[in-house]
């Protein structure tokens, strides 16, 4: 592993959003302690741990920064109020993880008044300014899926869906919006569960089952992401019904590409690789802190993972 030394005092070239820190580019000097904010809505799920995990992993590359992680327990206060005692502690810059909300302006605020760059992953928060942001299309994502079913089921058959909620996560809701897009107005049904699955294993696998209990003729699932797909898969297993009903997902967790190497009726997941992200959000806040000029939001490939692909994607010793 390549360790580098980070100098605030030079001007380098702007570190790409790549997915590892294979490109970034960092020059010699200064070997004062820079400190970066990890300030995470939620530690509470896989997807969310694993982003924070690798941002910690990626600083590793650098021998003189210290990453400072945060934990606001899905309560938006307490988010703000790690992002100000990141503040008082002095840190360079903070990358934020904002989970299932849509906005946070008070963190937002105090980061511009206290002039910190801030870097977002995955989520883009609305309501105030930021550095930078990396992430995903979501309806892009939603739509790859939507196309891969529409020809798995050959135009036909009743397809359950299970969002994660709340009402409004615009993430979910752009994952769910570019399905539709892609299956309203053919053969197949959506049948969407009426509560929400809370982006969980245990979430999805109680949506499964009532959604069974109700549809014991349904041909697919469409979960809005991983986690909740492998508890959904459990229930159809428990159900007996494995090799009848397929599932879709979104995130590329190594447990789905897992199923989906293996055959099974997992079938395929929209890649929005929380190693990948969190990698190129270290590495976009290295080069901002470098004095690069960087994009202000950057979309992150996101194909379609199948068995024909999953290969390529898929590290078990992975963070995520």
């Amino acid at each position: 592993m390549r360790v580098r030394v980070l100098s605030l005092l030079t001007v380098v070239v702007l570190v790409a959003a790549a997915c590892s820190s294979s490109g970034s580019t960092a020059a010699p000097g200064s070997t004062k302690t820079i400190k970066i904010g990890m300030a995470n809505l939620t530690l509470g799920s896989a997807y969310f741990i694993g982003m924070s995990n690798v941002v910690q992993d990626e600083a590793k590359n650098y021998a003189n920064v210290q990453v400072l992680v945060t934990d606001g327990g899905g309560d938006v206060a307490k988010l703000t109020s790690d992002i100000e005692d990141l503040i008082s502690k002095k840190v360079d810059g903070v990358i934020i993880s904002g989970g299932p909300i849509e906005s946070a302006p008070a963190a937002l605020a105090a980061l511009k008044t206290a002039n910190i760059p801030t870097v977002m992953v995955d989520r883009k928060l609305k309501g105030g300014d930021y550095t930078s942001w990396i992430g995903p299309d979501n309806y892009a994502i939603g739509q790859e899926v939507g196309d891969f079913l529409k020809t798995k089921l050959n135009n036909k058959g009743k397809v359950a869906l299970i969002r994660g909620g709340p009402a409004d996560n615009s993430i979910g809701s752009d994952r769910t919006s570019g399905l539709h897009s892609k299956l309203d107005g053919t053969g197949i049904t959506i049948v969407t569960y009426s509560d929400w699955g809370s982006w969980s294993t245990d979430g999805g696998k109680k949506a499964m089952e009532d959604l069974l209990a109700k549809n014991p003729d349904l041909a697919a699932v469409f979960c809005e992401n991983d986690s909740m797909g492998l508890g959904a898969q459990s229930a159809i297993a428990d159900a007996g019904k494995s090799s009848s009903i397929i599932v879709a997902a979104v995130d590329g967790q190594k447990e789905a590409l897992k199923a989906i190497l293996d055959g099974t009726n997992y079938v395929a997941t929209g890649r929005n690789d929380a190693d990948q992200i969190g990698r190129a959000g270290l590495n976009r806040m290295m080069g901002i802190l470098a004095g690069g000029v960087v994009p202000h939001d950057t979309v992150l490939p996101s194909p379609l993972i199948t068995k024909d692909n999953a290969i390529k994607y898929y590290d078990p010793n992975g963070t995520f």
